[in-house]
């Protein structure tokens, strides 16, 4: 047999009005007889962003005793806390570090002191102090994010997607003299650049797999109310046509996959515009009132993006600072906020904690899909690197000490996994970043207020 090392480009795309689907890595976009380390269709490594806001039981006197957050024992053998136990079947990926401080988004003057909620989310992909202003003069450092995106993202249709749950939705000043776009993304391409989140499913769906070519075409497209996969049928078939039985499976579970996604989007525009009385009545019309549900969309839009190289790297923003919504899931009935502000009284912190814990549970439910989707030699959770924290450490009293931080995956082998690192107390949560960095490739001698590695 002649090997011709022909085969389907990485960077394929399925085109129909209105539509641009990039492909998943197929057996038939590596080269015959090529390892494929050594061929276009390496995997790259992804990484991905999430932030809590309003701190951690575990990071108060009372919850650090307790080991809410932070297992007592170091190393490989540590044993679950409370609120990281449902992250317990991916152990082997999982790297808890305990006990650094976010300094950059403490008070540094007078004028500052109770601005925390509206300075925090902006310092903590940043590790560098927000500047003070109500106007458009803003200025704070760039995010680990785009720092990782201007090198390794400029090659993808997407250099870094940023996607959120509860929006501000404001311009111009908040409250404490401070710009409302430092609480509104946790992305900053530079000191001065702050990049939109997005929170409706809809768009962030139509950012992914909708061309823009012209915004005629995708009104027309959408005003069918027809499937997006309607419109590339003809290109899927001749596809197929050219494909091996493991690469039609594994191209029609992607198309299906999209196409569920699709369809949960549709059935909740269909509830939103029904007449029915919404719980976020503000809210688009793309926007569930679930708040799980609205989190596993976006961890599924996530997923997609990266299995198909749209872009390596997101930013997802899971709450607002000060928000008052309810997490009844969670077992407790008083809203997010207020929760936080618990006194150091056991019985509070105890009851905030199980917020927390809701919280990391919708975790694995995108590990999951990480896991489960193959990518070259190994899966999308072994070429990830999934960051999980806040940057408040106890928000009863707005502080940035015992700041929570976990991380998953394996950052295609850079990060063994199954670790709890706990710091000297005052090591700066940059010490992490800048190790991530390093770790994903981008080649810096400091972030932020950082000192050195963390031994991850």
């Amino acid at each position: 047999m002649l090997i011709t090392k022909k085969h389907l480009s990485r960077r394929a795309v399925l085109r129909g009005m209105g539509v641009t689907m990039a492909l998943p890595l197929l057996d038939s976009m590596v080269p015959a007889q090529t390892p494929i380390a050594k061929s276009a269709a390496a995997p790259k490594t992804r990484l991905a962003c999430i932030e809590m806001v309003h701190g951690m039981a575990g990071s108060t006197a009372e919850g650090s005793a307790k080991h809410y957050w932070s297992p007592e024992k170091t190393g490989a053998d540590f044993e679950w806390s409370q609120t990281l136990e449902p992250l317990k079947d991916f152990r082997d990926y999982i790297t808890i570090v305990s006990d650094t401080d976010l300094h950059p988004a403490t008070a540094w003057s007078a004028a500052e002191e109770g601005a925390d909620h509206f300075r925090s989310s902006a310092v903590y992909l940043t590790a560098a102090h927000p500047k003070m202003t109500e106007g458009s003069d803003y200025f704070v450092g760039t995010s680990i994010d785009q720092l990782y995106a201007q090198q390794f993202g400029q090659d993808t249709p997407l250099p870094s997607i940023q996607l959120c749950i509860e929006a501000v939705d404001a311009s111009g000043a908040c409250d404490y003299g401070y710009a409302c776009v430092y609480a509104d993304t946790i992305s900053w391409a530079s000191p001065t650049t702050p990049l939109p989140m997005t929170l409706d499913p809809r768009q962030a769906f139509e950012n992914l797999f909708g061309d823009g070519r012209t915004p005629e075409e995708r009104a027309k497209r959408l005003a069918t109310n027809r499937s997006i996969l309607d419109w590339i049928s003809q290109d899927v078939a001749k596809l197929q046509r050219s494909l091996g039985p493991t690469d039609r499976h594994r191209l029609g579970q992607y198309l299906e996959d999209v196409r569920e996604i699709e369809r949960r989007i549709q059935r909740i525009e269909k509830y939103n515009t029904s007449g029915e009385a919404r719980a976020l009545p503000a809210a688009p019309l793309g926007v569930p009132d679930s708040y799980e549900e609205h989190v596993k969309l976006m961890f599924d839009l996530q997923a997609l993006a990266f299995m198909t190289e749209t872009t390596r790297v997101s930013a997802f923003k899971m709450s607002r600072d000060v928000s008052g919504r309810v997490f009844k899931e969670s077992g407790v009935n008083q809203s997010f906020h207020p929760a936080s502000h618990h006194g150091e009284q056991p019985a509070k912190v105890a009851e905030f904690a199980k917020i927390n814990r809701y919280h990391v549970s919708l975790i694995p439910y995108f590990l999951e899909k990480l896991k489960n989707t193959p990518d070259g030699d190994g899966s999308l959770l072994d070429h990830s690197l999934v960051m999980y924290g806040s940057p408040m450490g106890d928000g009863s009293v707005h502080n940035h000490k015992r700041v929570p931080v976990v991380l998953a995956g394996h950052a295609s082998g850079k990060i063994k996994g199954n670790n709890h690192v706990r710091c000297e107390d005052g090591t700066p949560m940059a010490n992490v970043m800048l190790t991530m960095l390093h770790r994903l490739g981008v080649n810096v001698e400091t972030f932020g207020d950082s000192k050195g590695e963390v031994a991850i």
